[in-house]
């Protein structure tokens, strides 16, 4: 969960930026302004993934480790989302700040796998992590599939989004995923994540009587999950209720804030934030050989 609390970093700290004023004779002023932006929040996250990760652990050679099945792909969904999300933030300062549609594409739009590629450096040094390929890999899928949405088709049809909730596996572990509180939980618990892929049927399929800001969604997740590759029966001396790991895959409508017009800079900042946030609407759910409809689901 580290990477998503570099992302929600990022994108706090540089929403402010967006109403800079981007006349040409202010473009290395404010270009700099994003390049302290952005250093103070890296500098940021590694303070603390110092002591939230590491502190506890031994420093060690660098070495690999491969957590392609862990918690059945959660992670690495998450590792494309905050890169995807860094991409987009970067690529929109640059273009705020004047510089060609080349130059934001390609230094802007990159800044996810930048900003990403650090944290596997620290993790492979130390002993319980590793430098992860399969992480890397991730993190470029994340920058590439903003890049390429905005080459081919000048704006981003698909958009990934996240839902968060407090699951009860967190409440049963003893504290393995989080200290019972939602922040503590947003951080350790991957079965609480559900990752979406947005887009407008308007957009898609040219349904022309369909409001623009009317989405589809479809979704990942994955419950039962007590341990990284396999659920663990107890921890810190305390039993741990047997559950079993699924996957979940989701299908519901959205609303893509960004659409909505305004007239307000304010509420057009908001309604940017939502657009990377999946609301709860109504949901199908399809999970152990099952299907379930929820009026709301987040």
């Amino acid at each position: 969960m580290k990477v998503k609390i570099l992302f929600f970093l990022f994108l706090i700290c540089s929403t402010p930026l967006f109403s800079l004023d981007s006349t040409k004779n202010k473009i290395d002023k404010n270009f700099y302004k994003f390049l302290v932006v952005e250093g103070a929040v890296l500098t940021g996250a590694m303070s603390y993934l110092k002591n939230e990760w590491y502190s506890d652990k031994k420093r060690v050679p660098f070495h690999f480790y491969n957590d392609l099945k862990g918690w059945n792909q959660i992670d690495k969904f998450g590792h494309f989302y905050a890169s995807y999300i860094e991409s987009n933030v970067g690529y929109s300062l640059m273009k705020k700040f004047n510089f060609s549609e080349r130059q934001s594409l390609y230094i802007g739009g990159f800044q996810g796998l930048i900003l990403e590629t650090p944290i596997e450096f620290f993790d492979a040094y130390y002993d319980g992590w590793g430098f992860s390929i399969s992480d890397m890999v991730a993190n470029a899928f994340g920058s590439l599939f903003f890049i390429y949405q905005q080459k081919l088709f000048g704006e981003q049809i698909i958009r990934p989004k996240l839902s968060f909730s407090r699951s009860l596996y967190a409440r049963n572990a003893n504290g393995l995923l989080g200290k019972n509180n939602l922040f503590s939980e947003f951080v350790y618990d991957y079965n609480g994540y559900t990752y979406w892929f947005s887009f407008s049927p308007k957009r898609l399929f040219n349904l022309k009587k369909i409001p623009e800001w009317i989405n589809f969604s479809v979704g990942y997740g994955s419950d039962g999950m007590i341990g990284e590759f396999e659920n663990r029966l107890s921890y810190r001396g305390v039993e741990i209720p047997n559950y079993k790991r699924y996957r979940q895959f989701y299908l519901s409508l959205d609303i893509d804030f960004s659409k909505i017009k305004t007239n307000s800079r304010f509420m057009s900042h908001v309604f940017n934030a939502l657009s990377y946030i999946k609301i709860p609407l109504p949901t199908i759910e399809f999970s152990n050989k099952k299907v379930r409809g929820h009026l709301f689901y987040f």
